[in-house]
């Protein structure tokens, strides 16, 4: 005779590694830490200021 399995834990056991991989795939496409999102905000601010730095402003300007 086969062995007894109960229903509710092996769905849930199912749910559980279903739910692992989708945080594991969205961990994948939107993985960045917190300190890598304030890096690259800080270095795109940067940039943006150095390139304001640089603009001419004027009418006369050609």
């Amino acid at each position: 005779m086969g062995d007894l399995v109960n229903l509710k834990r092996f769905k849930k056991r199912i749910a559980r590694d279903q739910s692992a991989q989708q945080a594991e795939a969205n961990r994948a496409r939107f993985g960045r830490t917190k300190s890598e999102r304030a890096l690259h905000e800080q270095r795109a601010s940067r940039a943006n200021d150095v390139l304001d730095q640089h603009r001419i402003d004027g009418e006369d300007a050609s």
